[in-house]
């Protein structure tokens, strides 16, 4: 299934754990130290580098860029890493997430909860997962280096849906 970013509710509601799809349009790529900072700017009133509504966050973290490209290697980062930063980020408005591996029951029951997904991009494949990466623009935290957050303009992005909005799951657990 073809998905235009942002992440429309409608399009949000027919996805199905197991679905393989292709992402065009723009997603956020933050990992780990950008999701610590976007709970300690939200808790002092700050205002975040990115636009929460209808979004889709990509746990990642990119090689640098080879002449003539807009980004190296971006292949996904653990998942369950970010699990105690979905359900805030899902309450302001995130729709998605996506990065590899099995969530915890809380993001489960947060994407039921909040009407999002989860998809699941390749492991190992940072290299071919760039050719889907049309511009990569630094966004926000850039004193965080490659943990910086980047807005990616992507095409034919592939994914699968790890966890729909009833909170089913691509592995299995119901």
């Amino acid at each position: 299934m073809r998905i235009r970013l942002p992440l429309a509710p409608t399009v949000i509601e027919s996805l199905r754990a197991g679905m393989e799809v292709m992402l065009t349009g723009p997603l956020y790529a933050a990992r780990d130290a950008a999701h610590r900072r976007f709970l300690l700017d939200i808790s002092r009133g700050r205002r975040l580098p990115l636009e929460l509504k209808d979004a889709l966050i990509y746990y990642m973290g990119p090689t640098p860029a080879p002449p003539g490209r807009p980004i190296g290697a971006c292949g996904p980062t653990t998942s369950s890493r970010m699990d105690r930063y979905v359900a805030p980020l899902l309450e302001r408005g995130v729709k998605g997430t996506m990065g590899k591996g099995q969530r915890s029951e809380a993001v489960r029951e947060a994407c039921r909860r909040f009407h999002a997904v989860y998809l699941i991009t390749y492991g190992g494949c940072g290299a071919y997962l760039s050719g889907f990466v049309r511009r990569a623009v630094p966004v926000g935290y850039d004193d965080l280096g490659p943990e910086a957050v980047l807005l990616l303009e992507v095409e034919n992005f592939p994914a699968i849906v790890g966890i729909d909005v009833s909170g089913a799951d691509f592995y299995g657990r119901r």
